[in-house]
């Protein structure tokens, strides 16, 4: 199958995506990323544009070097020539011909005000822009895409010109038109009816380009696609600006998985899951966990009622194999879970509960008063373990003997006129027979215990020294008590290879930070050792 030429996958992360507030792409981020997108096997990556981007023009020359895509083409973005200048002569231009892309992606108005306001010329040179870029460029020998930005509004206001923009691409070379809904407002019954009426007036290829800012980013992708259209475009994660770009995994997979339409290399769609969380390691935003398909709790079960039933059929609430896109099935474990959901967590932990009806009956009803007492556990895996260790063994797996901690915060004062508060905290416990007391300093009393702990039970433990606390959560769960509330921490620790949440509850943060933190090391050290 030529997924070229049959339907184009097309991902704008690297360009529309890194638009996003708060997201700052390096060329080696760039890079990495065009690498992950290229597995999931998309067939176009736009690049960015180079020629008014100095850092996307050094992207293209050092991907021409680096990058050995095996699935997708690298894709140069630019906009159309200037009104009054030939195509040929425009240095803009140039730097798309020269960017090495063999695939150049034009943006054009096809939206009358726009044309007369923001460019700032007459609705007949910018068709001449749009005819003169588009055969150019394919002289050149490179295969054009054109943007036709503002479409849906511009139809809506001026069809008959709207059209003129998408015949005039067409007939000048463009492969592709690409109806762009770029402020986000349309809604799939309008985005359906529309993309029919071009493609029956023109007989133009038609693609989408959906932003989200009604919600219906992915929902407008899958209208132009019944309607007809032929290439989709979006983001991994739904990366974009003001509230993203359609979310190129979850329209591929709607495309594959629901309408039955293989547009992907096969199998490429198990990889979605990994693909898009390694993505969100580069980016540094933190991946969705309630994101369509791939995301953490996209298959996470909570109620006892659903429970009951998975453990019968998992189909029964579920509408797909979470396998298919690499995604995996989780029960949470919280006081609405019923026995059922202590068994199949229990089974998923590797804890085989079906012929002990008293320790499900125990965990179930210790998970349920722990909760009441502010816990949570169906984001604390770990923690949830020990508790099942210890009603399953009989006792709570344990390294060390704690004898006793203690944390102060002293502030220093520097030349009368800066302030700097500095934590020390001492523990003293027991490992393999050998006492020890550790004081350690930070940057806080949760830092400053950690480092003691840590340092105390490495003497005894060396692999303690892989795990690394990488992040830390405090909640106020009875606010109407001010200074006296009750408190949680989640705290997750990794050892480099994988990663656990443990939680502890306490009436301040460094009682409830020291029970997790302890947890946290207990888990890992069990784990160790067991392999």
């Amino acid at each position: 199958m030529d997924l070229h030429g049959a339907f184009h996958v097309y991902d704008t992360t690297l360009r529309d995506g890194a638009q996003q507030e708060g997201l700052n792409l390096s060329v080696a981020d760039k890079l990495t990323i065009s690498r992950l997108i290229d597995e999931l096997g998309v067939g176009y990556i736009e690049g960015g544009w180079p020629g008014a981007n100095p850092k996307d023009t050094e992207f293209f020359r050092r991907a021409a070097a680096e990058l050995d895509l095996r699935h997708a083409r690298l894709a140069a973005f630019g906009a159309t020539r200037r009104a009054g200048v030939r195509a040929a002569d425009d240095p803009q231009v140039a730097a798309l011909r020269d960017s090495g892309a063999g695939v150049v992606t034009l943006v054009a108005k096809s939206h009358d005000r726009h044309v007369e306001l923001a460019l700032r010329t007459t609705l007949a040179e910018n068709l001449e822009m749009v005819r003169d870029t588009v055969s150019h460029l394919r002289a050149e020998g490179q295969q054009v895409f054109l943007d036709a930005e503002h479409f849906f509004d511009g139809f809506r206001r001026n069809r008959d010109y709207a059209l003129e923009v998408v015949r005039v691409a067409a007939e000048a070379g463009a492969d592709v038109v690409a109806l762009c809904d770029t402020n986000g407002g349309m809604l799939p019954p309008w985005v359906g009816e529309t993309v029919a009426e071009v493609i029956a007036a023109t007989g133009a290829r038609v693609g989408i380009h959906a932003h989200n800012d009604t919600g219906c980013a992915v929902a407008n992708s899958l209208a132009a696609v019944e309607a007809g259209a032929t290439h989709v475009q979006g983001c991994l994660n739904g990366y974009g600006e003001r509230t993203g770009n359609a979310d190129l995994v979850t329209t591929v997979a709607n495309i594959e998985l629901k309408l039955g339409r293989p547009v992907l290399p096969e199998g490429a769609l198990r990889e979605s899951t990994r693909i898009a969380h390694a993505v969100a390691d580069v980016t540094n935003f933190a991946p969705a966990s309630r994101q369509p398909y791939v995301g953490t709790s996209a298959f996470a079960h909570k109620a006892g009622l659903h429970a009951s039933a998975i453990k019968v059929d998992p189909n029964l609430y579920q509408h797909m194999d979470p396998v298919g896109v690499g995604n995996d099935m989780r029960l949470l474990v919280s006081d609405m879970a019923g026995r059922a959901s202590i068994e199949l967590k229990g089974r998923e932990l590797g804890f085989d509960l079906s012929g002990d009806r008293d320790v499900v009956t125990r965990v179930t009803d210790r998970v349920k008063a722990m909760e009441q007492r502010g816990y949570t556990f169906e984001a604390a895996d770990a923690s949830f373990e020990l508790l099942l260790v210890e009603e399953v063994e009989g006792r709570r797996p344990a390294y060390v003997d704690v004898e006793s901690w203690r944390v102060i915060t002293e502030t220093l004062n520097h030349r009368g006129d800066t302030e700097e508060a500095v934590s020390e905290a001492t523990v003293k416990l027991t490992a393999e027979g050998v006492r020890y007391v550790v004081t350690g300093e930070g940057n806080g009393p949760v830092n400053a215990l950690d480092f003691a702990l840590r340092a105390a039970i490495g003497q005894a433990f060396p692999e303690v020294a892989k795990f690394e606390l990488i992040d830390y959560k405090v909640r106020i769960l009875d606010q109407g008590h001010g200074t006296d509330a009750i408190t949680r921490v989640l705290i997750e620790t990794t050892d480099g290879a994988s990663s656990w949440v443990t939680v502890g509850v306490g009436h301040n943060v460094i009682e409830a930070s020291w029970e997790a933190l302890l947890d946290g090391l207990t888990y890992g050290l069990r784990h160790h050792h067991q392999a």
